[in-house]
């Protein structure tokens, strides 16, 4: 299906779920790891807010170079959710600042594990905010999964307590930017979504972050600021798409497979890897996902 690229004549793609799985996979195990992984090389010495700065000078201007040219300036910012695509963009802040001081504390994957709640909200969300329509094999899901993230994050493990509780609340903000993502992507097209997911942070950082700006100093960190918009910018795009293709409810369990680009990601550059108690709470939490697909959206007729 074409888009239209306004707002008010976009029509919403027609349900696709096989490809909405698709980029999904493709965001959580390739760009979102990728973009994670450049946050925590950064953090070390950069402050949060030049960080979160960067990243979204560098989204922005992606997304305007790539749609401007066919949805013009103002068609760009022509929303039929002016008020959803704020909240979005204030939660989609919030997360960023909290994961990313998280990520100065903990092992890139433990916060990915850690996250893992965020999907696990989703479901719990899409019944208040989209009104979806979520049954009881969903809802025991949930319960399993969060069960699966209370042995990740148990008594006696070495984890921070700040630094946990900053991962769960930028859970709490990505899972409601989640279900509004589905939300505004019934009228909104995914260009007009995809600028609106960092305008916030945008003009917020940069009014915070010349206050404690340092200049990159060397070709690593050059690069590393280049790859944190461009992650950012496809990894959020075809987030959207996917939102746009399926419920949030089916194709949200699919982010688990962060840990798998986490895990090779931490391993490789910092030696990092998830230790026996994590991999089994992160299974849980995966398997969650899989009951909740399997049930409740490869038998669904409108399958592609």
């Amino acid at each position: 299906m074409r888009f239209r690229f306004q707002s008010s004549a976009w029509k919403p793609s027609e349900p696709n779920i096989l490809r909405g799985i698709l980029l999904m996979c493709v965001t959580a195990i390739i760009m979102f790891p990728l973009l994670n992984a450049t946050v925590k090389f950064l953090v070390t010495d950069f402050n949060v807010w030049q960080i979160v700065w960067v990243r979204s000078i560098a989204h922005f201007g992606v997304m305007a170079i790539f749609f401007m040219p066919k949805m013009g300036p103002i068609g760009l910012f022509r929303t039929a959710h002016p008020i959803y695509q704020g909240l979005r963009s204030v939660f989609q802040l919030l997360a960023m600042l909290l994961y990313f001081s998280a990520l100065e504390k903990i092992s890139l994957p433990t916060v990915t594990a850690i996250g893992f709640t965020a999907p696990l909200m989703v479901v719990a969300f899409s019944v208040p905010i989209l009104g979806e329509h979520v049954g009881f094999r969903r809802w025991g899901a949930v319960i399993i999964g969060f069960i699966g993230a209370l042995i990740i994050i148990r008594p006696g493990s070495d984890l921070t307590d700040w630094a946990v509780f900053y991962v769960l609340a930028g859970a709490f903000c990505y899972a409601v930017y989640q279900a509004l993502t589905r939300k505004v992507s019934e009228k909104d097209a995914p260009g007009i979504t995809a600028i609106y997911t960092v305008l916030l942070a945008l003009i917020v950082s940069s009014i915070f972050a010349p206050f404690d700006l340092n200049m990159p100093m060397n070709l690593e960190h050059w690069l590393a600021f280049i790859g944190l918009g461009l992650f950012g910018a496809i990894g959020h795009f075809f987030l959207i798409k996917a939102y746009s293709l399926a419920e949030a409810s089916i194709i949200s369990p699919f982010d688990y497979g962060q840990l798998i680009g986490a895990a090779i990601i931490g391993y490789m550059v910092w030696g990092d890897f998830p230790d026996l108690w994590t991999w089994i709470g992160a299974g849980i939490l995966i398997l969650s996902g899989i009951y909740i697909t399997r049930y409740e959206g490869i038998n669904k007729k409108d399958l592609k």
